[in-house]
């Protein structure tokens, strides 16, 4: 899920920076500073925008820089259990699926794709059932839920596992079908 925060703080503007654009200069910094950054509260940041910067700073000892209270939003990506997703396979292994879901890949177990032994292409880089003939591939559009998330910011790293397991998840075509088959068609 994406989330917008309006956060409120201070930045430090260093010597070498006054006399440009203050807001310019701010918006530079927090973007250097939390973008990309994954917080086990906020989620992984994603973009600063709407910096409103005072422009009378503090000074304080033994530092040349000034200090200046600012006002911006976080743009984050917050990823929820249980929350039903769609996404690309952007990889094929062996072992399951990876599929792009928002600004990061979650990993969907080949038992966790469908009810049928799911045999690896390499050539093809695909997974295909063995009774039911189906076919997974990198490019395809999948919904899937989210199972389970671990989050580790001491090493920016954010897993998420996926499950296609439930009626009305899986490749959008699967879903197609299996609505057409309800309605008689």
């Amino acid at each position: 899920m994406f989330r917008l925060y309006r956060v409120r703080g201070m930045v430090r503007i260093p010597p070498q920076d006054f006399g440009k654009p203050l807001n310019e200069v701010a918006t530079q910094i927090l973007r250097s500073e939390y973008e990309g950054y994954i917080d086990p509260e906020l989620g992984i940041i994603l973009s600063v925008t709407d910096v409103e910067v005072e422009e009378l700073g503090v000074i304080l000892p033994r530092d040349g820089a000034t200090y200046h209270r600012v006002e911006y939003t976080i743009l984050a990506y917050v990823p929820m259990r249980n929350e039903v997703v769609e996404g690309q396979v952007v990889s094929v292994k062996d072992f399951g699926i990876f599929v792009r879901i928002g600004p990061i890949d979650g990993l969907i177990h080949k038992s966790q794709i469908i009810d049928d032994y799911l045999e690896y292409d390499s050539s093809r880089e695909a997974l295909r059932g063995k009774e039911t003939g189906v076919l997974i591939e990198k490019g395809d559009i999948v919904r899937a839920r989210t199972a389970a998330i671990s989050v580790k910011p001491s090493t920016n790293v954010v897993r998420v596992s996926l499950t296609m397991k439930q009626p009305y998840l899986g490749k959008l075509d699967w879903i197609k079908k299996q609505i057409e088959k309800q309605k008689g068609g």
